[in-house]
């Protein structure tokens, strides 16, 4: 059973590690803030999810082994990603034998894993955040998270309390933005297709700020905007219900 104050780990991801350090450094804060004592375990890899996309089951259970070995012992995951937890959870355990130990593992951290904004409000019953932010917002449901763990009221919820925040609702805020990890490479005319309707409904909503929880999605429409003069800035949620918005948004200052 977890303790009173929860031991988390927190599931870094490539993308955050690489290109927003800011996104997992507000996670953590956000999970403290929470009540949560986090760590971020060294031997932490990649979730696996681009072999696993790619077909390679037998690399992705090698990923999953080394993933299950260094989180096996806390009280929760914690992953500020719906893609990369709802690997974890939803396909970690299809990779192994049924009845095995292996399975049983995988079966016992994927009970374990959460998405960030879905662990504050559904876990440990969050309902507001200390955060303030000046602008209009928008909010894009990346589909991992929307779809395999049904994250979509939760970060609602927390940023109608951030102090100054008006949402705007993105139309088709469902559908896909064209990034799909692997999808984007394998068929990049459909996806740039995708990518430009998704900017098309951004603007109409008069938003002078994106948002997500997925950074794969963000930088996928960030790198898109940029290019095109948009002044639309793009954040990961986690630095927003964080209040910690003193670096470039992302794909400016760099």
């Amino acid at each position: 059973m977890p303790s009173e104050r929860p031991r988390v780990a927190l599931f870094v991801t490539c993308l955050v590690d690489l290109f927003r350090p800011s996104v997992g450094f507000a996670a953590v804060k956000l999970l403290e803030q929470a009540g949560c004592t986090v760590e971020v375990p060294d031997a932490q890899t990649c979730c696996g999810q681009p072999a696993y996309n790619s077909g390679d089951r037998k690399d992705t259970a090698s990923i999953a082994r080394q993933v299950i070995r260094a989180f096996a012992s806390y009280d929760y995951v914690v992953a500020p990603s719906g893609s990369c937890a709802g690997m974890i959870r939803k396909h970690y355990p299809t990779l192994f034998a049924e009845g095995s130990a292996e399975r049983a593992q995988a079966e016992a951290l994927a009970g374990k894993t959460h998405e960030l904004v879905s662990f504050l409000v559904d876990v440990m019953g969050v309902s507001g955040v200390e955060a303030e932010y000046d602008g209009t917002v928008t909010y894009h449901d990346s589909c991992s998270g929307l779809r395999e763990l049904g994250v979509k009221a939760q970060p609602r919820r927390l940023l109608a309390k951030v102090d100054g925040l008006t949402l705007a609702e993105l139309p088709d805020a469902e559908v896909c933005c064209g990034f799909g990890g692997t999808f984007c490479v394998k068929y990049p005319d459909i996806s740039n297709n995708m990518l430009e309707k998704k900017l098309a409904n951004i603007a109409s909503t008069g938003a002078d700020t994106l948002l997500a929880g997925d950074l794969g999605c963000l930088m996928n429409m960030a790198g898109k905007l940029k290019r095109e003069g948009s002044a639309v800035k793009v954040r990961h949620v986690a630095e927003v219900l964080a209040g910690e918005t003193s670096q470039p948004p992302i794909g400016e200052g760099d």
